[in-house]
């Protein structure tokens, strides 16, 4: 493993825990040599992993689309600012870039993320290990939720399984790093049919 992408909230949410977690992982992505690949933001919780990472001597790679560019959030710094011309372009060079996922807390555009690259592991078209940092609990009641499509039959239990949870920073590294991919399921698609 060699680059982990991070998705999380362009706002810092209303808990310091949040921000101090966020920047703890970009301070732990530098320490172990690892690339972080993010949405390119200087703002909220994607600024703060960012901008740890960065001061730690970490190499950062941003993904932003150009219209949010032009707004001025991007993080100007990253070792390598890429801009793309949609936000499904910046998703899709975000998985290839990197060898890892994890999700931060964040809003509607975190899960977008987190779900659309759990659905592609599903799919066959990535065998990378996804999870998340549940800092504080905020995934809680996700992972309820989660539990609850396995219950009523929507989700196979190892396609739940595909979501690795983890409560600290540390714990989060270990199971990236110990992470061992199950027996290829049968692919509906291939990665450049995505």
């Amino acid at each position: 493993m060699k680059s982990v992408c991070v998705f999380c909230g362009s706002s810092p949410g209303n808990k310091p825990v949040y921000a101090d977690t966020a920047r703890e992982l970009g301070r732990a992505l530098a320490a172990h040599g690892l690339t972080l690949v993010y949405g390119g933001g200087r703002v909220g919780l994607m600024g703060e992993v960012a901008s740890a990472a960065l001061t730690a001597g970490g190499a950062v790679v941003g993904v932003i689309p150009h219209s949010l560019a032009l707004k001025e959030i991007a993080q100007e710094d990253c070792t390598e600012l890429v801009v793309v011309n949609t936000m499904h372009e910046r998703k899709a060079l975000m998985a290839d870039r990197t060898d890892a996922f994890v999700a931060l807390p964040g809003g509607y555009g975190t899960c977008d993320e987190l779900f659309e690259i759990l659905t592609w592991g599903q799919l066959g078209i990535h065998r990378k290990p996804v999870a998340i940092l549940n800092t504080n609990g905020f995934f809680t009641p996700l992972l309820a939720w989660l539990d609850h499509v396995v219950t009523e039959g929507l989700l196979k239990p190892k396609h739940r399984a595909l979501l690795l949870v983890a409560d600290t920073v540390p714990e989060l590294l270990a199971k990236l790093t110990s992470w061992v991919p199950a027996e290829p399921t049968t692919k509906w698609v291939e990665p450049e049919e995505r």
